[in-house]
């Protein structure tokens, strides 16, 4: 790492260019074709009255080159809350540098000062450096479990076939 690195917490400036960093993730994680967000629900959502969640940039010589977007998760088993990434992505032409491991060290760093149970994340399967990188930073990818996931018209005919009342 150099001197030109480091990171921070994201502020509501920086948003038009952590939606530019998110969008790059998609390419490179061949998906963007799903991205349907935009940058005004992004700002909202993170520094709005009701904010679901935190992000991290990591700035190299005044560049955002990366980040990490996270929330809180509970663990029943624990009986403690966590922490979920829901992505981290560093620029190609900027890792090996220590960027992403800076990052995932600094969100250790807060789960174990808010007092988590546990990290975690979830890795593409095809993405084999990226599971050798988290393997090598201590994480264990667990095989037997698989993401669950409604999205779209399943969430709104799921939410339909309810009687929740609130």
């Amino acid at each position: 790492m150099t001197d030109n690195f480091r990171l921070r917490q994201a502020t509501p400036s920086d948003v038009p260019m952590l939606f530019a960093l998110i969008l790059a993730l998609a390419e490179y994680e061949k998906l963007s074709h799903t991205v349907t967000g935009n940058i005004d629900n992004l700002k909202e959502h993170l520094f709005g009255a009701k904010p679901y969640g935190e992000a991290i940039i990591a700035d190299y010589g005044g560049k955002g080159v990366g980040f990490a977007l996270f929330f809180h998760n509970y663990s029943t088993f624990l009986t403690k809350p966590g922490i979920y990434i829901e992505d981290i992505f560093v620029l190609p032409e900027f890792r090996r540098m220590g960027i992403g491991k800076a990052i995932l060290k600094y969100i250790a760093e807060l789960a174990v000062n808010r007092s988590c149970g546990r990290l975690e994340w979830s890795v593409l399967d095809w993405n084999q450096p990226a599971i050798a990188f988290y393997e090598e930073m201590g994480a264990s990818v667990l095989p037997d479990w698989r993401i669950c996931r409604v999205t779209g018209d399943a969430l709104t005919q799921l939410a339909g076939k309810t009687s929740v009342v609130f």
